[in-house]
């Protein structure tokens, strides 16, 4: 056998990795987490009721038949206001994946793959940026940016790069000692040819899990940042910002926090679980 065969017998294929069996859970979860992106996608489809403009008359009303979920202090109706909310927190919470994933991942590459000096100083500096709090950071950036949606995505986005990039680095490094990549090597592989096709691609399953994990957190930190008052601004129907808008009324209208609040752990867990079924770890 010649040593390109031996690396490709030795290479750990991504099809042959483990993948938990579906499960009820799971289903669930994937079920919540398509529910959602219609939401984002076609929010038409669920309601008709406008998300901004209030019923005269209808203010804080419980949930009933022609209002699922009630209505906010201004009388709009919330199950519309949440269905639109979908677009933003998804989509914003997509940015701040996207970014972490990219720009962490071609850190840790370079750093895992190059060794020495530079994967010294790359993983100082994301020492550094592990060492502080990430929604201190996130905060930290969006005073800098400026407030709104976009912005607030690019914070978290920005405050994630450190962990996908300790991730990427520590596969790299794994995978760079292992045999196949040593035969690659060996039958006179080149080193980008060598990281682009067997390192990079068996470096990213666990990476692509993780950020199935991160789209949940991005969820939550984006609402904890609307609900600061520095994501999104009103009256744009954002989950984070329906919370804070409802926190005065916990005594005579519940709904207005609780059902937000649920679609979000909701959610969230969605995206735990379906990253727990991309990583194969135990249920």
């Amino acid at each position: 056998m010649s040593l390109v065969d031996y690396a490709a017998a030795r290479e750990p294929a991504a099809a042959k990795r483990r993948i938990l069996p579906f499960s009820p859970g799971l289903w669930l979860a994937v079920l919540v987490m398509l529910l959602a992106v219609l939401a984002a996608l076609f929010p038409a489809l669920f309601t008709q009721a406008s998300p901004i403009e209030g019923i005269a008359g209808a203010q804080r009303l419980a949930p009933q038949a022609g209002h699922w979920l009630g209505t906010d202090q201004l009388g709009r109706d919330l199950f519309a206001r949440i269905v639109y909310g979908a677009s933003h927190s998804l989509s914003a919470a997509v940015i701040a994946v996207t970014i972490g994933l990219l720009a962490g991942t071609a850190l840790g590459l370079v750093a895992g793959a190059i060794g020495g000096k530079t994967e010294s100083t790359v993983m100082r500096a994301v020492d550094v940026l592990l060492a502080i709090p990430a929604l201190l950071l996130s905060l930290s950036v969006l005073i800098l940016l400026g407030f709104g949606t976009l912005n607030a995505a690019l914070a978290v986005g920005i405050a994630s790069i450190a962990s996908f990039a300790r991730l990427a680095r520590a596969e790299v490094v794994r995978i760079r000692h292992s045999e196949y990549v040593e035969a690659a090597y060996g039958s006179g592989g080149r080193f980008f040819s060598v990281l682009w096709r067997h390192i990079l691609p068996n470096a990213l399953t666990p990476v692509i899990a993780y950020a199935a994990l991160q789209f949940g957190q991005s969820i939550l930190a984006l609402s904890t940042l609307s609900f600061l008052g520095y994501g999104t601004p009103p009256p744009v129907p954002e989950w984070g910002l329906l919370i804070a808008e409802g926190r005065n009324y916990l005594a005579t209208a519940w709904w207005l926090t609780t059902f937000p609040g649920v679609v979000v752990v909701a959610v969230v867990l969605a995206a735990n679980r379906i990253s727990q079924q991309l990583s194969g770890g135990r249920r």
